[in-house]
């Protein structure tokens, strides 16, 4: 696999370093090199890059703030001087993070990351060789503290939409899986006959519905509100189950 990068740094060093790191490597393609993020949003939304090496620290609009316009398509590697920015890169998202000064090392394995990180989506979108078309889905990828998380659905219990986060909760783990995500993208990917949202905070899996009691749904210790204006679509799917 070969992804087309863009580096942004307004230290020319850094950018320097960074041009000579990616013309090493085979499976980067450079399309792009801006000293500012100013420039780079001349060109960059009509030519987008798999991946973006970009600066936090530049005047006028810096790292954290572009990582916000770029497409989603495109992953971000973020570089930095200094390493309190570790938690900003994972709030926009960033798959991995560099501290300057940054060794090769240090920066073929944020690339072999990104490469797994697309080989996984391609897997996950196209589905494995031979898998016929409308073969129900039996698994997700999330991105989970800079890595790609592969979750198998017939485990997951229910999903906990937070402000910008959701919480995965599986029956065979005790802490639920966090990823920076929406509950109404979640709700989006998953297979709506094994799905339903009973909340504005709650997706759960119908067929772990094990007991309703007083408009809640138990799943052990915890309890899952059912709101009004989801209940009648759990109902309807509670009449059919009946006997």
């Amino acid at each position: 696999m070969t992804l087309t990068c863009a580096i942004i740094d307004d230290e020319p060093l850094a950018l320097g370093l960074l041009e000579s790191y990616v013309k090493k490597m085979p499976s980067l393609e450079l399309c792009g090199l801006y000293s500012s993020a100013i420039e780079a949003m001349k060109s960059l939304p009509d030519k987008p890059a798999d991946l973006l090496f970009l600066d936090i620290q530049m005047p006028e609009l810096n790292g954290l703030e572009f990582s916000r316009m770029v497409p989603e398509s495109t992953r971000i590697i973020l570089t930095t001087a200094f390493g309190q920015y570790a938690l900003d890169g994972y709030k926009v998202n960033a798959l991995d993070y560099l501290l300057k000064p940054i060794s090769y090392a240090d920066f073929t394995g944020a690339v072999n990351k990104a490469i797994q990180w697309f080989e996984l989506k391609q897997k996950a979108e196209t589905g494995p060789a031979g898998t016929a078309p409308g073969k129900e889905m039996k698994y997700i990828y999330v991105k989970s503290d800079y890595k790609l998380v592969q979750i198998e659905l017939e485990k997951i219990l229910y999903i906990e939409g937070l402000k910008d986060y959701i919480k995965i909760h599986l029956e065979d783990m005790a802490r639920p899986i966090l990823s920076l995500t929406s509950l109404k993208a979640m709700e989006e990917k998953l297979p709506a006959d094994r799905f339903i949202r009973v909340h504005r905070s709650f997706i759960v899996q119908k067929p772990k519905i094990k007991i309703i009691e007083k408009g809640r749904i138990i799943f052990g210790k915890d309890y899952i509100p059912i709101s009004d204006s989801y209940k009648q679509e759990l109902q309807n799917y509670v009449n059919e189950h009946i006997i």
